[in-house]
């Protein structure tokens, strides 16, 4: 029998030209970023890391990186425990207004980021009164990562055999001590995947953190400023290569702890993170 992609080559042909489309451009980030030349243009001039030494010597970008990643690491770590509370809620055959209460975390997910960006910066200067600060943006960036960080969660938690807390309590053990030393261990690949993933989202995200760092520069905003500069480019471009590598480290990191989460579960690889 012949696959389907021989039975349909239109289908074959759309899906080479999608995979171009999307991945071109990230092609051309490296390529650039080893270019010696400033100017984003083919011929290339020259092989050269010269480029990625220059941000060695930026004390403004240091401080941006380490804005972005203390930003991160805090909202990777408040998303995921607010979304192994709601997963939680979310398995439980009996919890009242279950429906209702998961779509509403999920809301951020179909809220567009700029209406999102900009009521949060009503709340925290007019309603709050505090001013834009870096745990502002903590506070926003978890907002908008708890639904990531739910959907992977409610996938682990879903594949769970309850009767293994169950015989745990039948055993003497408290609910808290069950899910503690039962439900816990088992959910950990999903758990370190919904915060690798919160992460990465965390790193890269620009509206949110445009209108409310305040004084605190991001790595994205300080991207952002370096492109009014068209002798800057080869320094987005090694930035930019660097997050990307970063990024498809971390994706990988987390699907491979998915992947092992399900078949310790003994169930099969449905694929896909969310």
């Amino acid at each position: 029998m012949k696959p389907p992609s021989m039975k349909f080559p239109a289908l074959r042909i759309y899906a080479i030209i999608y995979l171009l489309f999307l991945f071109a451009p990230i092609i051309l980030l490296p390529i650039f970023a080893f270019n010696e030349g400033k100017i984003i243009a083919f011929p290339l001039t020259g092989f050269s890391t010269r480029w990625f030494e220059t941000l060695w010597e930026r004390p403004s970008l240091h401080s941006a990186v380490q804005s972005s990643l203390i930003i991160a690491v805090l909202t990777s770590i408040f998303a995921t425990i607010f979304g192994i509370f709601a997963a939680r809620g979310g398995a439980m055959a009996n919890f009242p207004f279950k429906g209702g209460i998961i779509g509403f975390i999920m809301l951020p997910l179909v809220l567009p980021e700029i209406i999102l960006a900009v009521a949060l910066l009503v709340l925290v200067t007019k309603v709050l009164g505090l001013a834009p600060n870096l745990y502002t943006i903590v506070l926003a960036h978890t907002l908008m990562c708890t639904p990531y960080a739910t959907s992977v969660l409610n996938g682990a938690f879903a594949n769970l055999d309850a009767s293994l807390e169950e015989a745990a309590m039948d055993l003497g053990e408290s609910r808290w001590g069950a899910f503690r030393l039962v439900t816990l261990p088992l959910v950990m690949p999903g758990i370190i995947s919904a915060m690798l993933i919160s992460f990465i989202i965390s790193l890269d995200e620009f509206i949110v953190a445009f209108f409310l760092s305040g004084n605190v520069t991001t790595l994205p905003v300080y991207i952002y400023g370096l492109r009014r500069q068209s002798d800057q480019l080869p320094i987005i471009m090694a930035l930019g290569t660097i997050l990307v590598a970063l990024s498809i480290i971390l994706l990988v990191a987390a699907e491979i702890l998915r992947r092992r989460g399900l078949r310790r579960a003994g169930l099969e690889d449905a694929g896909g993170f969310l």
